[in-house]
């Protein structure tokens, strides 16, 4: 089994273009989207018809879940550009789509944790704003009762594996369209890959175990910079230029 997982668009439709040439470029025909696909100050239609229309195994994110279950007062910075640009058919279409999947019996989907989709799973914050590692046992308790002998994860951006103590592997391919964000829970902190290149993972198993390379994809970044700095988001226009929040 060899296929592709992405994450984290966030509209960025320049990036996700560049991905998906770059998955074909490698010979794969199988892809699975974590969530998070439209939110944010970029082309939210675009990327909804794209994602739409791929042969692909998709799990809701919490962006996608602000977009149908709450009214647009209540929505935040980043979901109410993107839900002026969608139909109701991108909004129907996303209450389809189930927050886990099982992939080909032996790969477990979910967005942020297998529980809650807006909890990050391999890092944790720390009150004075520090991102580091979350310890094994807190990943593991988080992967009870799941068989899978791969389960895959997003939400923070940062591409990671962890091989728990059974051997299991978790995996984060880090974002396709966002490279930073700030976030206030549970304590204020930025997320920052420290590059501006679209991000995925290709998985593999072979020899019975999982194999994960995880690809980095330079595209027209600072045209997505541009479109974020024109729609009023500076700190998502850094991010998009450079890979940091300044």
């Amino acid at each position: 089994m060899r296929f592709a997982a992405i994450a984290d668009v966030h509209g960025n439709y320049l990036a996700l273009e560049a991905v998906l040439a770059d998955i074909r470029s490698q010979g794969l025909g199988e892809i699975v989207n974590l969530g998070d696909m439209a939110s944010g100050p970029l082309d939210a239609r675009r990327t909804m018809d794209a994602l739409m229309a791929l042969d692909a195994v998709h799990v809701l994110g919490n962006h996608d879940r602000w977009l149908i279950d709450r009214p647009v007062e209540k929505m935040g910075s980043w979901e109410r550009p993107a839900y002026a640009q969608l139909d109701t058919r991108h909004l129907d279409w996303l209450r389809t789509v189930p927050s886990t999947q099982i992939f080909r019996d032996q790969v477990f989907l979910c967005h942020a944790t297998p529980a809650d989709d807006n909890v990050y799973w391999l890092e944790t914050v720390t009150p004075d704003g520090s991102v580091r590692m979350s310890s094994l046992e807190a990943i593991e308790k988080e992967a009870e009762g799941i068989s899978q002998s791969l389960i895959l994860c997003a939400h923070t951006h940062i591409a990671r594996a962890v091989r728990l103590g059974d051997g299991r592997l978790v995996v984060n391919p880090g974002s396709v369209g966002g490279p930073g964000f700030s976030y206030s829970v549970p304590f204020p902190h930025v997320i920052e890959a420290g590059t501006p290149d679209a991000r995925y993972a290709i998985l593999e198993f072979s020899d019975a175990s999982w194999r994960v390379t995880f690809r980095h994809v330079p595209y027209d970044h600072d045209a997505m910079a541009a479109l974020a700095r024109r729609n009023g988001d500076a700190e998502f226009a850094s991010a998009l230029s450079t890979g940091w929040i300044r």
